[in-house]
């Protein structure tokens, strides 16, 4: 049996000497008795895992909205996906598992429902009341908007995954490390979530768009990375929705390679960097969990196909034209008349900025849910 003393020293006894140890954690903001058998950052995974923001993950959209099939990624299916990636990377460079799964599981907690057109939607409607980021929003949600505990707001989370939460950054995310008031090094853990992220969601993405057959084969041809995973695959017949065990295959390879990449990249990295402690990660985190030059110059390929011919197909672009009028509607709606927020939020409404009472009840909202408010208020028939 290990109490937690002893999970604290076997981090110092196996991990690397710049990881991350949950006993020189910088604590929580609300002091707490620690636990008997639980490192701080096994703490914070179990509190994420059974917030309401988590949960709500699972109808909240990665590309393809919910309710046009079952088999599609979610928020939640993507956040699993980018644990386990980053789990590998930390466990082979000798980091913190622990933090860098807590790290992961809360990285989308502040996604709006409708994927990036939600978020784009929220950041209009908010630009003359404080702006709307997801990194800084779930920021919020661990701090103040989750309600499980009787003496304090939020989850009470370390700083550590806080600073993970607001300083997520990757192509899509902005990374709010200036003016965040969490200081410090960057992480490694941070750096391991941010290119976990990066793999979990070009290559599901991927995979979701050969499943709905927004993609094809013939698209992806010439791309240096597809056609080596299809050479992987040993074949080269058309790919569709009936030949999923090959498509599986090539994102297992494609997975692969770019993992492999970045751990032998990153190995590289730290040995001419040789750091001995956290606090010689340079404040900016340097990049030395990343893509080799090259890796990033071969999923470049992949990239340019899936912004032209899956996140601008034209279904997909009216989804999202039709999300943004959803939510747009919902908000002035819920603006001219607050008293129709549940009472909550409705309670907050004067002694808070009202904009930011309804957009924190807006992003939370999960795809369904907002259609659903959609109907209610401006279907006729629909039941309120």
């Amino acid at each position: 049996m290990f109490s937690r003393k002893e999970i604290e020293q076997k981090e110092y006894d196996i991990l690397a000497p710049y990881a991350m140890k949950s006993g020189e954690t910088k604590g929580r903001r609300q002091k707490e008795e620690e636990h008997l058998y639980r490192s701080v950052y096994q703490r914070d995974k179990d509190r994420i895992v059974y917030s309401t923001a988590f949960r709500r993950l699972e109808y909240k959209t990665q590309v393809f909205v919910n309710h046009e099939g079952d088999y599609y990624r979610t928020r939640l299916t993507h956040t699993l996906e980018v644990a386990q990636i980053a789990r590998t990377i930390a466990r082979t460079l000798r980091l913190n598992e622990d933090l860098v799964e807590a790290i992961a599981l809360a990285h989308d907690l502040g996604h709006t429902p409708f994927g990036h057109s939600g978020e784009d939607t929220l950041s209009d409607l908010m630009k003359d009341h404080g702006g709307f980021d997801h990194n800084t929003h779930g920021l919020r949600v661990v701090d103040i908007l989750e309600k499980r505990y009787p003496s304090f707001s939020g989850l009470n989370l370390t700083e550590e995954v806080r600073r993970g939460i607001i300083r997520h950054s990757t192509p899509f995310d902005l990374n709010r490390m200036e003016g965040d008031d969490i200081p410090g090094p960057c992480l490694l853990e941070i750096q391991v979530v941010n290119v976990a992220d990066e793999i979990a969601y070009d290559n599901h993405d991927l995979d979701d768009g050969l499943k709905s057959g927004f993609l094809s084969g013939e698209d992806l041809k010439g791309a240096a990375l597809w056609d080596e995973a299809v050479s992987f695959s040993e074949g080269t017949r058309r790919l569709d929705n009936e030949n999923g065990i090959k498509r599986a295959q090539i994102v297992r390879y494609l997975i692969n390679k770019q993992v492999s990449d970045v751990i032998e990249n990153a190995s590289a990295n730290l040995k001419e960097l040789k750091p001995v402690r956290t606090e010689d990660i340079p404040p900016d985190g340097g990049r030395l969990i990343s893509f080799s030059g090259d890796m990033c110059r071969e999923r470049e390929g992949l990239k340019k196909v899936l912004y032209e011919k899956l996140y601008n197909h034209y279904r997909v672009v009216r989804m999202s034209k039709k999300a943004a009028r959803f939510l747009t509607s919902l908000f002035g709606e819920y603006i001219k008349n607050p008293d129709q927020l549940p009472p909550q939020y409705s309670s907050r409404i004067g002694k808070e900025d009202k904009f930011r009472v309804i957009c924190d009840y807006m992003a939370g909202m999960t795809d369904r849910y907002a259609l659903d408010q959609y109907k209610t208020f401006f279907e006729p028939y629909e039941r309120v």
